[in-house]
């Protein structure tokens, strides 16, 4: 039997690497003589350089760039060689991410975090070549909508206005390279259901009404600089990003030069990702797409999958946003489309049978917290279950 581990991180400490391989070695206590490849996952957010690393190599180039506060943040990039300088790969919650910010400081690093330190790790992303660069982006600790990294890949200080050349010359400072940005959920920048909006849990609703405002005229001078900008061509054959959302060849979600039908600025799915970042990357040209769909194109999910006989794959939740938009759903999406079955763990289910059903899954389980002792127990029993002959 053939079986595909193909999990997303747990919570804690636990990659996405870590939990395939506990997996795997569960597994291979009831049934050794089963052909087990992993293929670790990623929505976007931590973890993607280690999946796509895994997957297809590359070297990786650790730098120091600033992070929310100014402060020296160590964080890689992974450069994968392909064509047209093949593509750099970036994490913007090294710089960006909620683990940067210490008990109780929620709110400043809200308040006067900037995204600067992803700018210059995009900066250092075009040094290296790349015709392609691909952004993840997550839940943020900034709420900047993006300024700080349009001023850095500008060259301008941190307290410079944010008119036509500053944003002209950021999006120069990206002339010639395919800019995706993995967005590890489908949250506006603005709006009820805004990332300021949900930033009201952290920082309280009044506190995030005013950012929500603020960012609001930010949007709007963004909006009419990008006006005078050329539309950016790509300059490799774009991988296919299937499964019902955009495509990685459709023109960039979050801004439109004039086109019809296109969300109004800061509305449109994902911009919100990375603090607003992402809405400032498609001001620039950059494509906005579903994350754990990227991610699935990058290491060759739907090969593995087709050269399977079951899927095992799991994430911290599994509940109904989890079965349209995660990990689980992507590689759900993937197996269902060639009647495979699929197998989740999960530490907490809030699903019934009838909706995993519709999302390819085929059997559902809850470990509760869990460690990699703990994973490694589940998959040895579920190989009693799943594995043929066991």
């Amino acid at each position: 039997m053939r079986l595909l581990v193909s999990p997303d991180r747990f919570t804690g400490a636990l990659s996405a690497l870590h939990v395939a391989g506990a997996l795997e070695r569960g597994w291979l206590r009831t049934s050794p003589d089963d052909t087990v490849r992993l293929v670790p996952m990623s929505d976007g957010t931590a973890g993607l350089l280690e999946a796509v690393h895994a997957a297809r190599g590359g070297r990786l180039v650790s730098v120091t760039v600033r992070g929310p506060l100014g402060e020296p943040v160590p964080a890689s990039l992974l450069h994968v060689s392909g064509d047209a300088g093949g593509t750099v790969y970036v994490e913007g919650s090294q710089v960006l991410g909620r683990q940067l910010t210490p008990p109780g400081q929620e709110l400043r690093h809200a308040e006067s975090g900037s995204s600067a330190g992803l700018g210059e790790l995009l900066l250092t992303a075009r040094e290296l070549g790349a015709g392609r660069v691909v952004v993840g982006l997550g839940e943020a600790a900034t709420h900047d909508g993006g300024a700080g990294l349009v001023r850095a890949l500008a060259g301008v200080p941190e307290d410079a206005d944010l008119d036509e050349p500053v944003v002209a010359a950021a999006h120069a400072a990206l002339d010639g390279a395919d800019v995706v940005v993995a967005a590890a959920s489908q949250v506006p920048l603005l709006g009820l259901h805004g990332a300021g909006a949900l930033l009201g849990e952290r920082i309280g609703p009044e506190h995030a009404q005013r950012l929500d405002t603020a960012l609001g005229e930010l949007v709007a001078r963004l909006d009419r600089s990008a006006r005078a900008l050329p539309r950016r061509t790509s300059l490799l054959p774009a991988p296919a990003v299937a499964h019902g959302h955009a495509h990685a060849g459709d023109s960039h979600a979050g801004h439109s030069h004039g086109g019809g039908g296109a969300a109004r600025p800061g509305r449109a799915d994902g911009t919100g990702t990375g603090g607003g970042a992402a809405y400032a990357l498609s001001v620039l040209g950059a494509r906005l797409l579903p994350g754990p769909d990227v991610v699935a194109s990058a290491v060759g999910l739907a090969e593995e999958v087709a050269d399977a006989d079951l899927v095992l794959t799991g994430a911290p939740v599994l509940d109904a946003r989890a079965l349209d938009f995660s990990v689980v759903a992507t590689v759900g999406r993937t197996a269902m489309e060639l009647g495979l079955p699929v197998v989740v763990l999960a530490e907490e289910v809030h699903t019934s049978r009838r909706e995993v059903a519709r999302a390819g899954v085929s059997g559902t389980y809850e470990t509760g917290p869990a460690d990699l002792d703990t994973l490694a127990e589940w998959a040895f029993r579920l190989a009693r279950t799943w594995a043929r002959g066991a």
